[in-house]
């Protein structure tokens, strides 16, 4: 890597922070109920659609209510895009007159934007008309998005009210979180990529001369509002089949440089969100030094890994110097590409701008294993910290196994029904990965669409299970994964892999909300200091590493000693 390089990466990291961190004390304003700047604005669309749905803001919620609306809320959005897909050929702004949607392809679509995962089996500007985009896929990027960060809401609230069963109202938190929130952040990030070349038109597909005098079809659409909230709700889907590697999504070096900002911008400024709405931004400040040095690094290697070219073309007598430019785009180079393979397997994002299939082996083991920590690396928004709240209380408890103390976090005692709950909310997706790996690989279903034989055949296949069970959706993209195999493995995997964290998650805020603060003494661990960031980002590496590493010795670091070796 260059001094440039270092620079960029620099730069990258300071304009997320540099945005982010303002943002969480604004969020945090969002949830406490306080005046904002926008109430002018958006109070009295808030006030008009809670008379509309009949519902109460006052009306508060215990955790099994909260759930309940929750996952009401997200079945009833289920249904309607896996109709939409189906009858898209029936409805309005159809230029391309596309078809309607296999049935197994709609599930695994309807399933993974509602999960916030956004894992695409199909094309976009092929399969998908513009209503189904804007109205079926756009409102999910945006209510999914809310949804987490409105569960994230309520667990802060079982840390920080005492003796109480409430944890706040689901209805109120989707609202705030959508007006005051994700709208306006998407508007002005719209805008600006607009102003850098993004496309938004409701027009049809555009006929190109090109230079040999033939006719070119370019697929158009209203991409640039769908790529601002797929980004800052780290939903990434692409209006593309390329998703941010299209130049009509991504079109410029500023418009890569607004977009991977937006990627980890509110799960950043969610780590001070907690800090303030616990009353102590210290806390809030550890979380983000602990995801901060499990990501500072990684991205690092990944860079650094895909500025050497591939051996097996630096024998061809490609130069050295060059990196491996295969799958990346030449306007973005190496660098920017890592950073963005780093940011959005981090998050829950999964969008790209360069082909993570074709990355050198060890390249493509660092986004895979992003994922397979959990999504607690800053993470989806709202669900990425609720999530590493999970690994907090394994944290907790094994210092409290240490010293012989009952473990506590924010002066609350962690008991052994939250430490249960917090096991399956880690497990559960860690073994959806493991087990629908094994059983793609054995099944004549799962293997029949595996293209590339040996371990990058499994390293494809290791990824496809990990981004779904984790609400990821990027790919390495050599699988066939548009069959009724993977659509409906790979959606079980997603209904599984966000409601298995969410609802223990919920259940612990519960179990927390009623119990009384207990005074700090002694033997209490300090949860804002050095030693428990470098604790709860041990134990973060330490599950991902025990869980995962004999799958990834059969996959990207089989490959790599093979590729040491000579092999092409």
């Amino acid at each position: 890597m260059t001094a440039i390089d270092w620079m960029q990466l620099g730069l990258i990291f300071g304009f997320t922070v540099a945005v982010g961190w303002p943002l969480g004390r604004y969020m945090a304003r969002v949830y406490g109920g306080e005046r904002t700047a926008l109430d002018a604005l958006f109070g009295p669309l808030e006030r008009a659609l809670y008379r509309v749905a009949g519902i109460d803001p006052a009306r508060e919620q215990d955790w099994k209510t909260y759930t309940s609306a929750m996952l009401a809320f997200q079945i009833v959005g289920l249904a309607f895009l896996f109709t939409v897909q189906l009858v898209q050929h029936h409805l309005p702004l159809n230029p391309a007159g596309l078809g309607p949607v296999s049935w197994h392809s709609a599930f695994n679509t309807a399933v993974s934007f509602v999960t916030n995962t956004n894992w695409q089996g199909y094309g976009g500007e092929t399969t998908m008309s513009y209503l189904t985009q804007a109205v079926g896929l756009g409102t999910q990027n945006f209510v999914s998005a809310a949804t987490g960060m409105a569960v994230f809401a309520a667990v802060t609230r079982g840390f920080t009210r005492r003796s109480t069963t409430f944890l706040g109202n689901f209805w109120v938190d989707l609202v705030r979180t959508t007006l005051y929130v994700l709208l306006p952040l998407s508007f002005v990030l719209a805008v600006l990529l607009v102003s850098q070349g993004v496309v938004q038109t409701i027009g049809p597909y555009v006929v190109a001369h090109t230079l040999q005098g033939a006719d070119q079809t370019l697929a158009v659409g209203p991409a640039a509002s769908q790529v601002a909230i797929k980004q800052l709700g780290t939903n990434g889907g692409g209006f593309f089949n390329v998703n941010s590697a299209h130049p009509f999504e991504n079109a410029t070096a500023l418009s890569n440089l607004l977009e991977t900002i937006a990627i980890l911008a509110i799960p950043v400024g969610l780590c001070r969100t907690f800090g303030v709405m616990v009353g102590d931004e210290r806390q809030g400040r550890a979380l983000f030094a602990a995801m901060a040095a499990l990501l500072v690094p990684l991205v690092v290697l990944v860079a650094e890994v895909e500025s050497t070219a591939n051996p097996a073309l630096v024998a061809l007598g490609i130069d050295p110097a060059s990196g491996n430019m295969e799958g990346k785009e030449v306007r973005f180079g190496t660098t920017a590409s890592a950073v963005w393979a780093a940011f959005t397997t981090a998050a829950s994002n999964g969008s790209v701008n360069s082909m993570h299939d074709s990355y050198l082996p060890l390249g493509g083991l660092i986004p895979m294993w992003l994922i397979q920590l959990g999504e607690v690396v800053f993470g989806g928004v709202g669900s990425g910290l609720y999530g590493m709240l999970l690994f907090v209380l394994v944290a907790v408890f094994v210092a409290g196994l240490l010293i012989g103390r009952t473990p506590e976090y924010l002066g609350k005692k962690v008991e052994a029904y939250e430490m249960k709950l917090a096991a399956i909310g880690i497990l559960a997706p860690a073994a959806l990965v493991l087990f629908g790996t094994a059983v793609s690989v054995v099944a004549a279903g799962g293997r029949a669409t595996i293209f590339n034989p040996g371990a990058h055949g499994f390293s494809e296949v290791l990824y496809a299970w990990s981004s779904a069970s984790n609400n990821n959706g990027s790919a390495f993209a050599g699988l066939g994964a548009n069959t009724v195999f993977y659509n409906v493995g790979l959606g079980l995997a997603m209904i599984v892999g966000r409601y298995g964290v969410a609802v223990p998650a919920l259940a612990i805020a519960g179990s927390m909300v009623a119990k009384k603060t207990v005074p700090a003494g002694p033997g209490t661990l300090p949860t804002h200091d050095v030693l428990f960031v470098v604790l709860l980002a041990g134990t973060v590496v330490l599950v991902g590493a025990l869980t995962f590493f004999p799958a990834l010795a059969l996959g990207p670091l089989a490959e790599q000693f093979a590729l040491a070796g000579g092999a092409p």
